[in-house]
């Protein structure tokens, strides 16, 4: 009996460890490849009933913003997205509009200076997270997809922490005087994005940006760019 029950607590020591090896591949799968990465973003998007957060850094590692087309699909199928837009990423080629397309399709977008990772969520049940941001030329990438946990618990605190801190970014917005051409410019404007890349980008003279500020400034009664950011958000235009 003694035998019996040793060789009992020895094999049900070896089946709890390894369920808990199992378990824990379970939860967090690793990625190698940028191919097997896109795939994922891919298959994350399609399968998205709810909705879909994002934090998008310059320097794209999988795809651009452009090449995610599944978004624009999950979107017309009604699935919510908020994105979060690192300041130096609206300033490369093709974002503004790209961002502008998103937006008129229910993106709801904002955006900060830095961020501290770049990731997507969906339905806060499957999350991709790349393991290291910048490769510098590596060929290998790593990155992870990560199950319910503890982790993607604290991913998603994260978002919503930097979603709180995070400028909106606009065409409408209920009870503000502007128009979405004005609203735009003064999203962009708070967000940090200067003159010369929202004049490239929107295929207008820096001149015709400066002017449309000016005018801003005269229907808030700023003097300055910082008094009009803080009038716009004393007065919720954004």
């Amino acid at each position: 009996m003694d035998r019996a029950r040793q060789a009992v607590e020895q094999l049900t020591g070896e089946y709890l460890a390894h369920s808990r090896r199992r378990e824990a591949a379970q939860l967090i799968e690793v990625i190698t490849s940028r191919t097997a990465l896109r795939e994922q973003l891919r298959l994350l998007q399609d399968n998205a009933r709810h909705e879909v957060v994002s934090l998008c850094r310059a320097g794209h590692v999988a795809m651009t913003s452009q090449e995610n087309t599944e978004e624009l699909a999950a979107l017309g199928r009604g699935v919510g997205y908020r994105v979060i837009y690192e300041g130096t990423l609206l300033e490369e080629p093709g974002m503004l509009v790209n961002l502008a397309d998103g937006i008129k399709l229910g993106e709801q977008a904002r955006a900060l200076p830095t961020l501290p990772v770049r990731m997507m969520i969906a339905d806060g049940e499957l999350g991709v997270l790349p393991l290291i941001q910048h490769t510098g030329g590596l060929t290998q990438l790593t990155a992870a997809l990560i199950r319910p946990s503890s982790l993607l618990d604290a991913l998603e605190a994260l978002f919503e922490s930097l979603w709180e801190r995070a400028t909106p970014v606009s065409l409408t917005t209920p009870g503000s005087p502007l128009d979405s051409d004005h609203l735009y410019l003064l999203s962009l404007l708070v967000a940090g994005v200067p003159d010369k890349s929202i004049a490239t980008q929107l295929k207008v003279s820096q001149r015709t940006v400066q002017r449309r500020i000016t005018h801003l400034m005269e229907q808030a009664g700023a003097q300055t760019r910082m008094q009009l950011a803080w009038h716009a958000a004393r007065e919720n235009w954004l």
